[in-house]
């Protein structure tokens, strides 16, 4: 019997990787839902060559537009998440939730009640929601795996491990776009600069992300969380080649080391698949393995880990403020509003603020206070930087 998976966001580059793994395999499984915001093009052919019978589209006018092609008539289409109970009338076996950005919250929260399993590649839900995330998993018990590369190694190396035995874990960074660009020229970074990962092809937001080193701090509180560890039992390795992924070294004296190619089909097709499957990869790479170089993170090139020292273990209503921040200020730079330097620094300068000190006390509350909090956090940046 085929399996029934659904994948949110299925037009960005996650969504990509899982479509064309499932490509290959599609006697196995049937797509319940696709969903995403403004590619109704690329959604179009993922629903047509998979025969999707519900479809959402959050973007009015890609909606409207999706609703004039030609084989529309034949599938459910929504505009918006609060269908999923007409979508679902029983649990299915999969979900991919890869959508970008605090957008992604709700849906994922939303859809744990209506799967098995669900496979999560959101760095906002898990950072902003966990709390939330932790107990419907638990209420509907749902499986959770994490997708991110360095999420899904250490969840990889945990297998039959107690995490009480952890001794320290290592995530690995590749330095991003700007490893080898000189500090005294940050200032004057441009677009096309920042956005050239030299391991990895991702969206504009994330090699962002990369070049100021915010997704290390970002992906260092989604391991605090996801492995409930405190922030000392975690560090960062400035690992270029990118291909290992995790350190975890335990107390007993071993150290386990998790390397893959630089390709997130790894993980994606990890998550997928209840049992070991074979799938086609790389030879391993001796000449990576000779060469791992790895360095601790230079804090004055990169100032953005300076901001992990002043988190506290318990969670915070202040890490939800940290990514909301860091999204409205590359959005910013996006825009050629702010430059390079503008994006850390006046995060730094926003955490400093008496306003937002008192976040750190404040426990995460629910859905509808952190898309609150991001309409006021992007309110106060724009005030600041004009």
């Amino acid at each position: 019997m085929k399996k029934k998976i659904a994948i949110l966001g299925s037009t960005g580059s996650i969504g990509k990787n899982l479509v064309n793994i499932l490509k290959k395999d599609r006697k196995n499984f049937e797509i319940i839902l696709l969903t995403a915001d403004k590619n109704y093009k690329e959604l179009s052919k993922q629903a047509k060559l998979f025969k999707v019978k519900n479809i959402i589209i959050t973007n009015k006018n890609s909606y409207l537009k999706f609703k004039n092609i030609k084989f529309s008539h034949t599938i459910n289409i929504f505009n918006n998440f609060n269908f999923l109970n007409k979508i679902f009338k029983y649990k299915i076996d999969y979900v991919m939730s890869s959508i970008s950005g605090i957008n992604g919250l709700e849906p994922t929260i939303d859809i744990i009640k209506y799967t098995k399993k669900i496979a999560i590649a959101n760095k906002e839900a898990i950072i902003c929601g966990w709390h939330l995330i932790k107990r419907d998993l638990k209420k509907f018990k749902t499986i959770f795996i994490p997708v991110d590369s360095e999420h899904f190694s250490i969840f990889y190396s945990l297998r039959e491990k107690d995490i009480s035995n952890v001794e320290k874990i290592y995530l690995t960074a590749s330095g991003g776009p700007l490893n080898n660009t000189p500090k005294k020229k940050f200032k004057s970074v441009k677009i096309s600069e920042a956005i050239n990962h030299p391991n990895w092809k991702m969206g504009k937001k994330i090699s962002i992300d990369s070049a100021t080193m915010m997704n290390k701090v970002f992906e260092i509180i989604e391991a605090k969380k996801i492995f409930n560890l405190n922030y000392n039992k975690l560090d960062i390795l400035v690992h270029p080649a990118s291909y290992i992924h995790a350190i975890t070294k335990f107390n007993d004296g071993m150290i386990k080391i998790i390397a893959h190619d630089t390709n997130m089909r790894i993980p994606i097709f990890n998550s997928l698949y209840d049992k070991q499957k074979k799938i086609k990869t790389d030879k391993l790479n001796l000449e990576k393995l000779n060469f791992l170089d790895f360095k601790k993170v230079d804090t004055d090139k990169f100032p953005s880990i300076k901001i992990l020292k002043k988190l506290q273990n318990k969670d915070s209503l202040l890490e939800t403020i940290i990514v909301l921040a860091n999204d409205e200020l590359v959005n910013l730079f996006l825009l050629k509003k702010i430059n390079f330097n503008d994006i850390v620094n006046t995060l730094q300068k926003l955490m400093n603020m008496k306003e937002f000190k008192k976040y750190s006390q404040k426990k995460p509350g629910n859905t509808k206070t952190i898309i609150s909090l991001d309409n006021y956090i992007r309110k106060k940046i724009n005030k600041i930087t004009h």
